[in-house]
């Protein structure tokens, strides 16, 4: 019963644990994911022409810092504005007031206001194309400014569960060494090495470890199945690197706390005397 009672301690706490190494490893992804999907929008001159603005759309795709450019034509632009306003504004202005433009999204590495002011400066020096260059700047820094403060809270998150998974796990095993501490103190009696005494408890500890590792991966997998299933999209945040981390640091976890818990309790006991067994 208390060998099934700290399995499934320990269980919860590794999922926990698990779960919040996988939001700190997916955080960057993330991060990435969003900033790559902030657009920077280059306006073409009224008299740049399709073909031409399609061969500058070619050119920027090559560039080190594009991630994806979009050419939209001045028609194209048109009918996305009459479905969004409902209305078309040709019927009172007679004539198309759009532009034709291409829509960058750039690595996540550029995408900061430094690097997009001087993309800006650097595409606005083709005048005969380009009439201008926009891109939501206080939207850039606030999502820049907000993902790392994300960062840096699961990050202190992941530290003070690592510590509170130790607390846990540690007065469990010490609890289920506590009702073993005669046993303990006759093996002593009887000259059995400390070696030999520790020996089957820290078995115990790390084939507990194992079947709570392996519990704890299962469900959190389960986890990721559902979100896999039910939140399109997940895949490009979430993928088998972070996941293959997360599994063996919920493993590793499982073993090295199950062990270090269990040599700490043990030598404990082997420590006190007669009279000290007894008062506790």
């Amino acid at each position: 019963m208390q060998v099934l009672t700290l399995c499934i301690s320990t269980t919860m706490v590794l999922i926990l644990l698990g779960l919040v190494v996988l939001s700190v490893l997916t955080a960057r992804n993330v991060s990435d994911y969003v900033r790559e999907n902030l657009t920077v929008t280059v306006l073409l001159g009224d008299s740049v022409t399709a073909r031409e603005g399609n061969v500058l759309c070619k050119e920027l795709r090559k560039r080190h810092y594009v991630r994806k450019a979009t050419y939209v034509s001045k028609e194209q632009a048109l009918k996305e504005q009459t479905e969004a306003m409902g209305t078309d504004p040709t019927e009172f202005l007679d004539a198309n007031p759009f532009v034709a433009s291409i829509e960058l999204q750039v690595l996540a590495d550029y995408a900061n206001g430094d690097s997009l002011r001087l993309i800006a400066r650097t595409l606005k020096r083709n005048r005969a194309l380009v009439s201008d260059v926009s891109y939501q700047e206080d939207l850039t820094d606030r999502v820049n400014h907000n993902l790392r403060q994300v960062s840096l809270v699961l990050l202190v998150l992941a530290v003070l569960l690592i510590i509170i998974c130790y607390a846990l796990i540690s007065n469990s095993v010490r609890l289920s060494m506590y009702s073993r501490r005669f046993a303990i103190h006759t093996m002593k009696l009887v000259g059995a090495p400390w070696s030999f005494i520790r020996k089957p408890f820290l078995k115990r500890a790390l084939n507990i470890g194992l079947v709570s590792s392996l519990l704890a991966c299962g469900i959190l997998g389960g986890v990721v199945w559902c979100l896999y299933k039910y939140q399109p999209g997940v895949e490009e945040v979430l993928t088998w690197r972070e996941m293959a981390v997360t599994g063996v640091a919920v493993l590793a976890s499982g073993f090295l706390i199950m062990l270090l818990c269990s040599l700490l309790s043990v030598n404990k006991f082997l420590r006190m005397t007669a009279g000290e067994v007894y008062k506790i």
